[in-house]
């Protein structure tokens, strides 16, 4: 996998749509927060197809893509707290366990997002077809993947304004890869 290559795709994608990734990051976060986080994942879900739509059409990202994929709520709610009983189930029974559960979420379920909005896939299906690509190829490849998406998050979430461009950077990345993935 070209790392520089997809690395460079979403730098000058993002410093070429940066004011509308900036408002459409911000209100995605407003609505997370105002929430208290349930509908995330789902507003998530837009910007990531909105994203998505971007990497591969050249489509200007709108607000209203943020959300555009709420007939997604259940199974993105329903999936959120499955994940979050079994991380803290994990860290009831010892610390280790619950960081293991989440680092397989976060490696085997990168993909659900742009896979129930671009293939339409269910929640089930998603999961399983996000576990085949991060699976089957090379597991180093998808690792690298799943290491600078987090990083570039983490780095970008230890100050608000720095998630706000940082966010979109990585979400473009992982776009790019996703697009590479699935072609093959």
């Amino acid at each position: 996998m070209d790392f520089k290559k997809h690395l460079e795709t979403a730098w000058n994608l993002t410093l070429r749509y940066i004011t509308p990734l900036i408002f459409m990051t911000l209100l995605m976060f407003m609505v997370s927060f105002l929430t208290l986080g349930i509908l995330a994942p789902v507003t998530m879900a837009g910007y990531t197809q909105a994203i998505l739509l971007m990497v591969r059409e050249g489509r200007e990202p709108r607000l209203q893509d943020v959300f555009a994929q709420m007939h997604l709520f259940l199974p993105l709610l329903g999936f959120g707290l499955a994940v979050f009983c079994a991380v803290a189930l994990g860290f009831m029974l010892l610390v280790l366990p619950g960081v293991l559960v989440l680092l397989a979420v976060t490696f085997g379920c990168l993909y659900i997002l742009p896979l129930m909005t671009d293939k339409g896939l269910g929640l089930i299906d998603a999961i399983k077809e996000s576990w085949a690509m991060a699976t089957h190829g090379e597991l180093l490849d998808h690792g690298v993947v799943v290491i600078l998406y987090v990083g570039m998050c983490a780095i970008g979430s230890s100050v608000f304004i720095g998630a706000l461009f940082t966010q979109p950077l990585a979400t473009v990345f992982l776009m790019s890869v996703y697009l590479e993935r699935v072609a093959k």
